[in-house]
């Protein structure tokens, strides 16, 4: 039996319309804009609106998603939701989306693995597309990280925005030489607490004393997560490369994890990718967490980055610490 490959026949993408920018967040923390681009290369990202969940966010992206593809959502037999911001704690946010776009014939399930959320539910979709059990997998990746950020901490609330992507998992054709070629992924739970919400889950149940102490909102050690950033994206990168017998010649394009600029620069040098091949779109978004891929991608194609039959190699480091890297050859 002829080995199947999975390959992404479309995208979709969505952020919320309200754009918060640099100035807008000196108003509320002591900061000001050069001292964020300085720092992260980030200018503005979107909000949303407060009480919007991460559900509404993704059935957007699945509808634009869907549309570009001109199928109707229960021909999907399997939703990946990639997310650290799900609705509630149960049912899972695959869940609601399945219910909200009327997916009828759909099973699925979430992944947590913070930013590198979308590579790990990419991969696992794939899965499912070469044991040749489903022809139509939707991943999703979407996250709404104002609802977990506190209002006083510049430190992390200059850091994210809102926003989600989908794409849509299929089976290459006979002699078609597109898809995903490998992955690694890993994880070092060491890190855990450099990168966490502390309350909430069984641990620290939600109470008055979690909420006063500011528990429920994101806590970082930004220099941990630089320095582990910095060193493992770029050994997954390259690692790759390596295995493959490739160089940063051979790769059309590269997409990293949106998080900070200083880390996509610093791995893209070490990687021997040109300036040029590198996707970047921190400056407009912020870290979307789970959604910085996907949008990422769709910039890439509007530049004429990324084409039919491209090589793209793609790496994130999220909370936990988890990190991955994944090679494809895009087949649209």
């Amino acid at each position: 039996m002829a080995e199947i490959r999975a390959k992404i026949t479309s995208l979709g993408r969505y952020v919320p319309p309200r754009v918060v920018t640099n100035d807008d967040l000196a108003k509320l923390v002591e900061t000001n804009h050069d001292w964020i681009v300085e720092r992260t290369g980030i200018h503005e990202r979107h909000w949303v609106e407060p009480g919007t969940p991460s559900s509404e966010l993704a059935v957007h992206a699945i509808d634009d998603c869907l549309k570009r593809r001109g199928i109707e959502a229960d021909e999907i037999e399997l939703i990946v939701v990639a997310t650290v911001t799900p609705d509630m704690f149960f049912p899972s946010t695959a869940c609601v989306i399945q219910n909200k776009i009327r997916a009828t014939k759909a099973w699925g399930f979430d992944i947590s693995a913070a930013c590198s959320s979308f590579l790990y539910a990419l991969t696992t979709g794939a899965q499912f597309i070469e044991s040749g059990k489903h022809k139509k997998v939707l991943v999703v990746g979407a996250d709404v990280m104002t609802s977990i950020l506190n209002p006083e901490d510049r430190t992390t609330l200059v850091l994210f925005g809102d926003g989600a992507g989908a794409v849509l998992l299929e089976p290459c054709e006979e002699g078609e030489d597109f898809g995903l070629l490998d992955y690694h992924h890993e994880i070092d739970g060491s890190g855990g607490e450099s990168l966490y919400m502390p309350a909430g889950g069984s641990l620290h149940p939600p109470s008055h004393e979690t909420v006063d102490k500011k528990m429920h909102y994101v806590h970082q050690n930004g220099q941990a997560v630089f320095k582990f950033a910095v060193r493992k994206m770029e050994e997954l990168s390259t690692g790759m490369l390596g295995k493959h017998n490739l160089t940063g010649e051979d790769i059309a394009c590269f997409i990293a994890h949106q998080a900070n600029l200083r880390i996509i620069d610093a791995t893209a040098k070490k990687a021997g990718l040109a300036p040029e091949k590198v996707i970047k779109n921190i400056h407009k978004f912020g870290n979307t967490t789970a959604a910085t891929i996907p949008l990422a991608i769709g910039d890439a194609i509007e530049e004429g980055k990324l084409k039919k039959g491209d090589l793209v190699l793609f790496a994130a480091v999220g909370a936990g610490f988890t990190s991955g890297c994944v090679l494809m050859r895009w087949a649209y």
